[in-house]
């Protein structure tokens, strides 16, 4: 296959992503033995770790200038190369590989792409940031039925799936999220505690109504909601850490207080990072957690309201992330 597409390319680093990148046009070629050609449809947005990446800023990921950008995609497959027997042209397939995003076109080993049931974006959401809520959730966080769980960020796309599969195992959720569109958002998956952290304590709050009462606690902000989380962390419970969207620098805050096996020891409690990355092995079985979920019609996917079309469109829909005013899912529509 002959001709050219486009492709959003890292070519300096930068504070921003928009001003770390421009929009190139590549050759496209056909797929060697054991590769894929695949024609984007959607994107998914990773705002922060776009603006990690812009940065250098992501410990890692060794990035080589110049680099495509992006994660998580879905499309149709165009054509097989020679020894590729899981895949047949019209498939629609998902791919979670850095650089496969944001991008119109990707060629790349078969073993980077998933097949799903059709070409829709909840296929996309779930195959790409469901099986992180699932991992971070269930595997990382060992969540048990009936426990209290509280999650950070929980009106975006990570968050507001975690909600929902915490409520499916009968959980007690206490949520936490910015504004009130967002609260009752929130509020309509099942959450049993909301708190605004703009207009409320979240540290009181836990204090008050959760001392010692936080079998998960899944955060993905860090700072003073992490702090709140692990103070209030239950007796063997566990505090998974899944980012840190207040520490965009990618350099850590130096704060004074005690030590945090403090805050461990007695209770038999841990913290436990979560890089989905490391966990590919356990990707097939998170994934048909979800799949089955959301046939079953007990996982929903939520995508923002606002619409972003075109790989012009991913720098809107990055910043939109950024901003913290979008609801659930970013995703960006690639088709002409």
């Amino acid at each position: 296959m002959s001709g050219t597409y486009r492709a959003i390319q890292l070519q300096r680093f930068a504070d921003s992503f928009r001003a770390a990148t421009q929009i190139v046009t590549l050759d496209l070629n056909d797929p060697a033995p054991g590769q894929v050609l695949v024609r984007n449809h959607y994107c998914g947005i990773n705002g922060i770790f776009d603006t990690q990446i812009a940065r250098n800023a992501v410990d890692y990921v060794k990035i080589g200038l110049p680099t495509l950008t992006g994660v998580e995609a879905m499309g149709i497959v165009e054509a097989v190369g020679e020894g590729v027997t899981e895949f047949n042209v019209g498939d629609a397939v998902v791919t979670t590989r850095f650089p496969g995003g944001y991008r119109e076109w990707n060629l790349a080993p078969a073993s980077h792409f998933v097949k799903v049931p059709e070409l829709a974006p909840e296929w996309l959401a779930l195959a790409s940031t469901g099986v992180s809520a699932s991992m971070a959730l269930e595997h990382i966080g060992a969540v048990k039925d009936g426990e209290t769980v509280a999650i950070s960020a929980a009106a975006g796309g990570l968050g507001h799936l975690m909600v929902q599969l915490a409520v499916e195992r009968g959980c007690h959720v206490v949520a936490v999220c910015g504004g009130a569109d967002k609260v009752a958002f929130v509020r309509s998956l099942g959450a049993a505690r909301v708190i605004d952290y703009r207009s409320e304590s979240v540290a009181d709050i836990l204090a008050a109504e959760y001392p010692d009462k936080l079998d998960v606690a899944v955060d993905t902000v860090s700072g003073t909601i992490f702090d709140a989380f692990l103070k209030n962390v239950a007796p063997h419970g566990r505090v998974v850490v899944g980012g840190a969207a207040a520490d965009l620098e990618g350099r850590p805050e130096i704060v004074t207080q005690p030590r945090i096996a403090h805050s461990l020891y007695y209770k038999g409690a841990s913290v436990r990072g979560f890089m989905n990355g490391l966990l590919t092995e356990q990707w097939p079985a998170a994934r048909e957690r979800v799949f089955a979920a959301y046939r079953s019609g007990t996982l929903k996917v939520r995508f923002d309201d606002r619409a972003f079309t075109g790989l012009d469109g991913i720098y809107d829909a990055v910043e939109r992330l950024l901003s913290g005013q979008s609801i659930g899912k970013v995703i960006v529509d690639l088709r002409p």
